[in-house]
């Protein structure tokens, strides 16, 4: 009767050790995906688009050659 006592404290502490052990490797990885998704979002934040850098240095290449022609015409007085 006592060895029974015994196996079934020893069942539990370590079926219980084992769900606690489950539960926090299951929030660690709730963490981890958040986290993952908060990065994704800096990430969005931080870099520009190819589109975007297209478009900006479509500007300034317009802003060169304004520029370029000012200066032609200030060479050629």
């Amino acid at each position: 009767m006592e060895m029974d006592s015994l196996w079934n404290v020893f069942l539990t502490a370590s079926l219980g050790g084992l769900g606690w052990w489950i539960k926090s490797q299951h929030e660690e990885l709730k963490r981890v995906q958040i986290l993952l998704n908060r990065t994704r979002e800096e990430m969005a934040k931080e870099y520009v688009t190819k589109s975007d850098s297209s478009a900006v240095l479509g500007q300034i290449m317009t802003k060169f050659d304004r520029i370029e022609e000012k200066i032609d015409r200030l060479m050629e007085r």
